[in-house]
């Protein structure tokens, strides 16, 4: 927090009037059903984005990045409009534009979510400032609002079409819980997560396949799902079991029925791994981790040759489950494995990547920690 508030002062001349702080996230399992009005089972990872934000008397916004140097961002209040703005700063401008502040800020944005990895650097960044400017403009939104409309941020002002998981879990995340979001009304129940107990550890694989949501593969297939619910007649993806799904294959192109039932399944999938949470039954969980891989890699067509590698390689190197993480065409995975083989599976995996001619992967390890937070103000 000192780090941020005196690099602030050195750039704006003063001291920030509030800093707060959200994380990234991992999803365990339930990818690409948010917006499907599906159940989700993400948890906060360690790694967050700061921000050191206050006001001016004038319209005047101005946005640095401590990861681009000295780079002054500046446009007005009244300038504000989706799509507006220079392509880094425009997550921050949405969460400005749809909180309504109406008058000039100063921010700084401190961003330790890496990027392009599928861990939510975005929701990290769009959750520290609302939940910032929640405060300092005493707003009185609840979570579940302030989830919506940095929701609202990314899909108006920003341009892609995410669902409600990612900036949820930022900002209603308990340490040593995932979170069981329904993502038709936000209520949430946390799981314990407990797995070092069990001498496991959730090893996280960046391929640095670094992905980009807003290139139309994302919307393409959230397009699909509403085609699927549209041509059937019904409310949400939600609303229709696997095989009532199944029965009404003849009503959908292929396309759609295949991408449609890739969200029932994985909807399904999300609340059996809750009940093995429930029973610590990990074998099953990893199971659901395997079949949830399976069916984003050939129903949702979301993987890439450098997730399938990583994947491929933690279950031979006997991990008890593996999938892609995210958006998917790139960023990260997760392997659910024995903490005694992790850097064996490391290894493997760097060994694996090299010779495929791929960019090396990194590797980390998060509990499951806490959501958006003031910091000081």
């Amino acid at each position: 927090m000192q780090e941020i508030s005196q690099r602030f002062n050195e750039l704006f001349g003063h001291a920030p009037e509030i800093v707060a702080a959200a994380p990234g996230r991992v999803n365990l399992i339930g990818e690409h059903i948010d917006y499907s009005d599906g159940f989700v089972l993400p948890f906060a990872i360690s790694d967050t984005t700061t921000v050191a934000l206050a006001r001016r008397s004038d319209r005047v916004i101005r946005i640095a990045s401590v990861q681009k140097s000295a780079e002054i961002f500046e446009t007005s209040v009244d300038d504000l409009a989706p799509h507006s703005g220079e392509s880094w700063a425009r997550y921050a401008l949405g969460v400005l534009w749809v909180l309504g502040v109406d008058t000039g800020v100063e921010l700084l944005i401190d961003g330790r979510v890496p990027l392009g990895a599928g861990l939510s650097s975005s929701a990290a960044l769009e959750c520290s400032i609302a939940t910032a400017v929640n405060q300092l403009f005493e707003k009185g939104l609840s979570l579940a609002e302030l989830a919506r409309a940095t929701q609202k941020a990314e899909n108006d002002y920003v341009g892609v079409p995410c669902g409600i998981m990612d900036q949820s879990v930022s900002l209603m995340a308990k340490s040593g819980s995932a979170l069981l979001l329904d993502c038709r009304d936000l209520t949430s129940e946390n799981i314990p997560f407990l797995i070092a107990p069990q001498g496991l550890e959730l090893l996280i694989i960046d391929t640095q396949a670094h992905h980009k949501l807003v290139d139309g593969g994302y919307a393409e297939r959230r397009a699909s799902c509403e085609k699927a619910v549209a041509d059937l007649g019904i409310t949400s993806l939600r609303d229709i079991s696997v095989a009532q799904y199944a029965a009404r294959q003849s009503e959908l192109d292929p396309v759609t029925y295949i991408r449609g039932f890739h969200a029932v399944t994985e909807m399904k999938r999300v609340l059996d791994a809750v009940e093995a949470l429930k029973g610590n039954n990990f074998t099953r969980l990893g199971e659901l981790l395997n079949q949830s891989h399976r069916s984003l890699r050939d129903d949702y067509t979301v993987s890439c040759p450098e997730l399938n590698l990583a994947v491929d390689t933690a279950l031979a190197q006997g991990a008890l489950g593996s999938r892609m993480v995210g958006g998917g065409f790139g960023g990260s995975a997760i392997a659910l494995i024995k903490a005694d083989h992790v850097k064996r599976c490391e290894a493997a995996i760097t060994k694996a990547f090299s010779d495929a001619g791929f960019k090396a992967p990194r590797f980390f390890t998060s509990l499951p920690s806490a959501g958006a937070h003031v910091i000081s103000s």
